[in-house]
């Protein structure tokens, strides 16, 4: 009798799991299995935040017992493991007698590693592993050009990819699972089993009110979310005019943390909305999210290309000559919400009370880190991968490559530095009204809407007329911000 043992891996899905679908066609019996990596929940080696935060560990924990649950009601069930992968797969693979260990194909580097010794623990097993290619819409080996020909330009890469390459059809979700029997099933672990605290756990528990999206993770969850995004509102016939919004639940589509743990595949998503086009409308809005997904494709293959570049200062570009800093004290006011700068504050506090933050705040907190505040843009990205549900290692790398001026993209820079963002000026087009930073700075609320973008120069008059001291209340700023308002065209 013939087994497969498969590792679930960013892969957290039925639907269009080509990994799991040949295991299913190539073994008689077939054994799922995830296994949760302590790693992942080690603190960073220098600064006072954990490698996987509350949020984005609850998700997992979601999304993985929603596979489990779909696995029971097709008769077989989900191994769940707490340890190094490595080990624990090896051990289960050697126990049920499997001739392959089938899996996703991951290509940053803690992945490949982990890969690399689980290849070595099963060598003199003599078993097989093979991987397949599963995380992008495009696939890998239809692209026109060899990996280390990867345009650095995106716009020369869509072109490319637009011209002359088909998305492949999506896998069909099994309607059955033959399992292989009694192997005991383990329990899913709770959030103190993973090392969260009281405090860290009622964050989940009793969820601020203020968050507009409620993310539980899973497929269930996200294909309800696919349809009700398309079918159910049409919303995403307004995609492209809404997606830089910041307040409540329907100005984007949301997608990303279901995308970044494989809870939602990418073609699933083109071919709802090849579907929608042909049977509702086509506008721009509808491309621009395909647009958005081969952006998400091309920050996969620049890390494919890239390899541990994309981890370090220097980045893709190897710059050795950028030079950051390192001030734990002011990375702590920029990583609690407490810079003076209340656009700026109010996303890190959204992103701290809910592990999410809008595209739009993304650009504008990682500028002001790197280009105001001149730190090194890693401890940023680490603090993102910590806190953000959706982090996906190559967008969330990726893109503060870019921030930080060290990405592979010319047309970002002028003159060598990094694309700047005047955050004032961020502040009163996408949020004029202050509307988002009163929401998320509460101590702002009596400040009128057309100076709460400009606190750090109220009068002390000012101050008590808006119930507000500055330095007590909210903090004093920790650049001068007179340059954004003096010139607007920073």
């Amino acid at each position: 009798m013939n087994r497969i043992l498969y590792w679930f891996r960013n892969d957290l899905r039925l639907h269009d799991n080509e990994g799991f679908v040949r295991a299913l066609e190539d073994a008689d019996q077939v054994l799922p299995v995830f296994v949760f990596d302590p790693h992942l929940f080690t603190q960073h080696p220098r600064l006072n935040f954990p490698k996987t935060a509350v949020f984005r560990a609850n998700f997992l924990r979601e999304s993985v017992a929603d596979l489990r649950q779909s696995l029971r009601d097709k008769g077989a069930d989900l191994i769940v493991r707490i340890g190094k992968p490595a080990d624990v797969l090896a051990e289960l693979a050697s126990e049920i007698g499997a001739s392959a260990i089938y899996t996703s194909k991951e290509i940053t580097q803690e992945e490949t590693d982990v890969e690399s010794k689980l290849s070595t623990k099963l060598k003199p097993l003599n078993i097989d592993i093979e991987f397949f290619w599963m995380s992008t819409l495009y696939h890998v080996r239809d692209l026109p050009f060899t990996i280390s020909r990867l345009p650095d330009v995106f716009t020369q890469y869509r072109h490319q990819i637009e011209k002359s390459v088909r998305i492949r059809p999506t896998f069909q979700t099994p309607e059955t699972v033959s399992f292989v029997p009694d192997i005991l099933p383990g329990d899913m672990p709770t959030l103190t089993t993973l090392g969260f605290d009281s405090e860290a756990r009622q964050q989940v528990d009793q969820p601020d009110s203020r968050r507009a999206v409620a993310f539980n993770g899973g497929e269930r969850v996200a294909l309800e979310r696919l349809n009700r995004y398309l079918w159910q509102t049409d919303l995403i016939t307004t995609y492209k005019e809404t997606r830089n919004g910041l307040l409540g639940d329907d100005y984007s589509s949301k997608f990303s943390a279901w995308l970044a743990n494989g809870c939602l595949s990418p073609r699933l998503i083109y071919a709802e909305l090849t579907r929608y086009e042909n049977e509702r409308v086509k506008n721009e809005s509808t491309y621009w999210l395909i647009f958005e997904l081969m952006w998400r494709d091309f920050f996969r293959f620049v890390a494919l290309r890239f390899g541990t570049r994309i981890f370090k200062s220097s980045g893709i570009k190897h710059d050795l000559n950028r030079k950051f800093i390192q001030d734990e004290t002011l990375f702590q006011r920029w990583a609690e919400g407490k810079t003076g700068i209340p656009f700026i504050d109010a996303n890190m506090r959204e992103m701290n009370a809910t592990g999410f933050m809008s595209n739009r705040g993304r650009q504008n907190v990682a500028s002001f880190l790197v280009s105001d505040l001149g730190i090194d843009w890693t401890w940023g990205a680490a603090y993102f991968e910590s806190q953000l549900i959706d982090y996906d290692p190559c967008s969330n790398w990726g893109n503060w490559n870019y921030v930080a001026g060290v990405g592979n993209d010319p047309r970002q820079f002028s003159n060598g530095q990094p694309r700047y963002f005047n955050i004032y000026s961020q502040a009163m087009r996408y949020d004029e009204q202050g509307d988002y930073v009163k929401h998320w700075l509460p101590e702002l609320a009596q400040v009128p809407a057309d100076q709460v973008h400009l606190v750090p120069t109220l009068s002390i008059a000012q101050q008590e007329e808006y119930g507000l001291v500055l330095g007590i209340d909210y903090p004093l700023p920790v650049v001068d911000p007179t340059k954004w308002y003096t010139n607007p065209s920073l």
